[in-house]
């Protein structure tokens, strides 16, 4: 019976992966329990225990030392301890064995829920604290119940529960099917231990990168940032720890056979590598990739990166309802405000221009008396005129026009021809063709030619060539 009992306990402890000393512990509370309820008095202080190799079951009851007894099942005098432990003294506890004669079958039949209950309390405690140090790692499990509000993953030793806002709303989900979540807590109830999932946080994206990629799991390469938008896309910036590694070839991998394993993990959902960088400019155009930028403008007191991008580059600098523009703001933390060149340039030209200082002139002091000293020839007569007459003389010589003297040179031509007559508004351009006589051309092989001025003549052979003659007519 005993040998059998030992073989139950230890069947029990391979099946809920608990210790042997676990579950002896919780078959001794419970026996406890089961013993107070039928044999002992609840307020008697009993203790059981369970030999580990032979499975002898003992009963113990503690009671205190004391000089004069008040209550038989507490305290004990010193003459009768003194039978029990030669060194017993007062105010000591004694243990004294007080195994029921059947307590074999009794205490079975009563303890059996009081024993599945401690079991379950410890395996709680088992699950609890494995799953505690798993926390923010990944695991995987498969969809066993789906509810309403919450999707429930057995995940080998104990049942995990997906909520719904942790949840990807374009996935699919369905029973059996077997999928990697990130742990996201575990918390202690009154049930048992509460294990919480999510499939939407982006930490899971980030140790899928850890777990595919061997570099970044050696530290060679560092994954600095992640922004995620669950379903739909996601960026990733990573730098090299190590010179001659590229990290963005290291994480797309050979035909991208790296990055395509956690694209299908997460059902093609689109994911940007990105080069990280120290200057943030630097940084914030790369995030902002696939779109060119030509510059940035960063406003650090309000956090602020004005961002200007081609005209052809808007859209996608923006991207699909502005997702573009939010997965790069969050993977940098700055606030992205993106503008085109043709805006940015038709801003500059409202702005008012800047006005020139004023630049003051000093006024020349007045000169009362102003003596011009001139060559004066003989004949010259000097006349002096009063103020007032000297401001009307200068005034009648700028009315009266200056009449200008003929031209004492002649236009010479160097062609030998006489010069054509001067226009009183000056020389006109002539043509070649009025001033130079026409001339014949030449050509070979006997064939009519035409004159300068586009009539036709007749062939006049010659020695060598042929000549044309002007027509009379």
């Amino acid at each position: 019976m005993k040998t059998e009992f030992m073989v139950a306990i230890t069947q029990l402890a391979a099946e809920k992966n608990l210790s042997k000393e676990v579950v002896l512990a919780a078959v001794e509370s419970a026996l406890v329990s089961a013993y107070k309820k039928n044999i002992f008095s609840p307020t008697q202080d009993i203790v059981v225990k369970i030999s580990s190799s032979t499975g002898d079951v003992k009963v113990y009851v503690r009671k205190k030392v004391v000089e004069e007894v008040t209550d038989q099942l507490l305290e004990i005098t010193l003459k009768d301890a003194r039978k029990i432990d030669k060194n017993a003294r007062i105010d000591d506890v004694i243990s004294i064995e007080d195994t029921p004669p059947n307590s074999g079958r009794i205490a079975a039949q009563t303890a059996r829920q009081v024993i599945l209950q401690r079991l379950h309390e410890a395996e709680h405690d088992t699950i609890f604290k494995e799953f505690t140090f798993r926390v923010t790692d990944i695991i995987t499990g498969s969809i066993q119940r789906l509810t309403p509000d919450a999707i429930y993953v057995d995940v080998g030793k104990a049942e995990a529960i997906l909520p719904l806002k942790e949840q990807v709303h374009n996935e699919r989900y369905r029973i059996g099917r077997r999928l990697k979540f990130y742990l996201l807590d575990v918390q202690k109830k009154p049930r048992g231990s509460e294990i919480i999932l999510s499939r939407a946080h982006r930490d899971l994206l980030r140790r899928l990168f850890e777990l595919e990629i061997p570099e970044i799991a050696s530290g060679a390469v560092e994954l600095k940032a992640v922004a995620r938008e669950p379903g739909y896309r996601s960026k990733v910036a990573v730098v090299a720890r190590q010179e001659g590694i590229d990290p963005i070839g290291c994480c797309v991998g050979l035909r991208g056979i790296r990055i395509q394993n956690i694209i299908n993990e997460f059902n093609g959902e689109k994911i940007d590598v990105i080069q990280w960088s120290d200057d943030q400019k630097v940084f914030i155009a790369n995030a902002l990739s696939p779109a060119q930028v030509s510059h940035v403008e960063l406003n650090a007191e309000e956090g602020v990166a004005t961002v200007v991008v081609p005209d052809k580059q808007l859209s996608l600098a923006i991207g699909k309802e502005g997702q573009n523009a939010r997965l790069a703001a969050k993977l940098t933390g700055w606030r992205i405000d993106i503008k085109s060149l043709s805006a940015v340039e038709a801003e500059k030209a409202l702005l008012p221009a800047e006005e020139e200082p004023a630049v003051e002139v000093e006024e020349p002091e007045e000169i009362e008396e102003a003596v011009i000293a001139a060559p004066v020839a003989e004949s010259d007569t000097i006349i002096e005129a009063a103020p007032g007459e000297q401001e009307e003389i200068q005034e009648q010589e700028q009315e009266e026009p200056v009449e200008e003297e003929p031209a004492d040179y002649e236009l010479v031509f160097t062609t030998g021809f006489p010069a054509p007559p001067i226009s009183p508004t000056g020389p006109q351009i002539r043509f070649a063709e009025d001033i130079l006589p026409s001339r014949a051309r030449k050509q070979k092989g006997g064939k009519r030619d035409i004159d300068a001025r586009g009539g036709k003549g007749k062939k006049v052979k010659s020695k060598h060539t042929y000549v044309e003659e002007e027509d009379a007519s």
